[in-house]
């Protein structure tokens, strides 16, 4: 028996030294932790249960013959993060540059089955050069496998992508259909073609960074939801997102002890929003002294700015917070941020995660740009995305909710189940200086002063209709609040709703204007 003992343990050792001691410095000196050494930094301390440490890819592929490392290029597995069980694999650069072959494939497909199996979240933490030539289409099939089981598990299980070195070709699809991508500044790139076969093709010159690296992906292409400082980084926001999330879409979020007086009226709420309506502020502020303190979790932070995205908690309950952002555009929707919304709401409405919206709007971006990239259609996505979702809705409008944008962003008539205003709201078709210029067009002509007569009527419609009592004499509000009173009433709003049971009517799946 100790022989076979020693055997094991000299299996075990050489399976965890992957590609071997040159390779594993070479990924230090690159400032890259191996596979190993990611796993064991983002999982809770001696939680590691590996599957398939001694697999090994065909000995008769071509051009692979006596090449067998075990473990094939990827470590998978399960284990605890703070103390809830999480299933991960991690692409292993220093086997044959972490490329995807059949057994790779497999050992990935194996972990994403036992996840859904059990009702657990799937990290994939990726580093890899690709598919594996040398084993063809069987490499092709591997992926296709595994961007199935993405699609299946969307919605089931929480599913957050890693990106710590290249990504790239057909690679890419994989961490897209996942809920939540991350990126490490410098070192990690994702595209489906590289800057040479670009040069070759367009002629165009462009860098590994400029086209797929992390600051790209999370400010102009959206792929990326953070962009790390670093892997450590990376792995630690990892970790403190799924502490938001359920293990699975029939659980509900995990509840922490409340840390929070859930009776604070923060009166400095009173100050943030400015008195002159074209004033911008940051609606972070707002944000920050409504939830619990210091529980604010941005995502998707450096794309399509005009609206925020992320996870907070009242009374220690996970929420999601959608907001206009006044300091960018106005808060003005447009094509980007209706589909960074719609993203994010149909997100928290799969894992039961109750969405608090603070609107601050003055209605859909103009131009021919907009308008013919098709406003319409992604403007729609956000519409749908708030009409759909079962889980609770608590809105509050802090300034303007205008036109077609108020009914959009969560209102009593698509869904929201508590709907308040602040008194500086302006509820209205559109704002008053257009609807004056509109309706009283031919009265401007003929007046004296013109512009003396127009800051009149302005002033006339603001208060007869661009406020928010009108909305709450129909019920479309159900209270105007002082804004230090925010707080202690959406928490009992959230209490009062937990219990809420919704249903939509039974088909297959909607047709989400993609």
């Amino acid at each position: 028996m100790e022989d076979r003992i020693d055997e094991l343990r000299e299996k075990r050792a050489e399976a965890e030294k992957g590609g071997g001691e040159a390779r594993i410095e070479r990924q230090h000196e690159k400032g890259k932790l191996t596979a190993r050494e990611r796993i064991d930094y983002f999982l809770d301390d001696d939680t590691f249960h590996e599957f398939d440490q001694f697999r090994t890819h065909d000995t008769h592929t071509f051009g692979m013959e006596g090449k067998q490392i075990p473990g094939d290029g990827v470590v998978t597995g399960y284990g605890e993060v703070n103390g809830r069980k999480t299933f991960v694999f991690a692409h292993d650069f220093t086997v044959f540059g972490g490329s995807l072959g059949e057994v790779f494939a497999e050992k990935v497909c194996k972990v994403m089955d036992k996840a859904m199996d059990v009702g657990a979240p799937v990290v994939g933490l990726n580093d890899s050069a690709g598919a594996r030539i040398q084993e063809g289409v069987g490499s092709l099939a591997g992926y296709a496998e595994i961007f199935r089981r993405n699609t299946e598990a969307s919605g089931v299980i929480p599913q957050l992508s890693g990106i710590m070195g290249p990504c790239a070709g057909g690679a890419v699809y994989s961490p897209a259909i996942t809920d939540f991508v991350f990126m490490v500044k410098e070192s990690s790139h994702m595209f489906i073609t590289g800057p040479e076969v670009i040069k070759t093709v367009t002629g165009e010159e462009v860098s590994f960074e400029e086209l797929g690296g992390a600051q790209t992906h999370a400010s102009t292409s959206g792929v990326a939801h953070f962009a790390e400082d670093s892997e450590e980084e990376a792995l630690d926001h990892m970790r403190r997102l799924l502490s938001y999330l359920p293990q699975n879409n029939v659980e509900d979020p995990p509840r922490v002890e409340p840390w929070d007086d859930p009776d604070r009226r923060d009166e400095e709420l009173n100050e943030i929003v400015p008195d002159e309506p074209r004033k911008p502020y940051d609606i972070t502020d707002v944000v920050d002294r409504v939830v619990d303190e210091g529980s604010f979790f941005e995502t998707h932070a450096d794309f399509a700015k005009n609206i925020v995205t992320g996870f907070a908690r009242l009374d220690g309950r996970s929420i999601g917070v959608v907001a206009n952002q006044p300091r960018v555009n106005a808060g003005t929707l447009d094509i980007e941020s209706s589909e960074k919304g719609a993203r994010f709401v149909r997100f928290c409405d799969a894992f039961n995660v109750p969405i608090l919206t603070f609107v601050d709007v003055p209605g859909f971006m103009p131009g021919t740009d907009q308008e013919h990239n098709g406003i319409i259609r992604h403007g729609a996505k956000l519409l749908y995305a708030y009409s759909e979702a079962t889980v609770p809705l608590l809105t509050v409008i802090t300034r303007k909710a205008y036109g077609g944008a108020y009914d959009v962003m969560a209102s009593k008539h698509i869904g929201g189940d508590v709907n308040y205003a602040w008194p500086t709201a302006e509820i209205a078709v559109m704002g008053p200086q257009g609807a004056v210029n509109i309706l009283y067009d031919d009265e401007l002509a003929d007046a004296d002063d013109p512009e003396q007569k127009r800051q009149e009527l302005i002033d006339e419609y603001r208060e007869e209709f661009a406020n928010p009592y009108t909305a709450a004499d129909k019920g479309f509000l159900d209270d105007v609040l002082e804004p230090p009173e925010t707080r202690p009433r959406l928490i009992d709003d959230l209490e009062m709703l937990v219990s809420k049971r919704d249903s939509l009517p039974d088909k297959k799946h909607g047709n989400i204007p993609i």
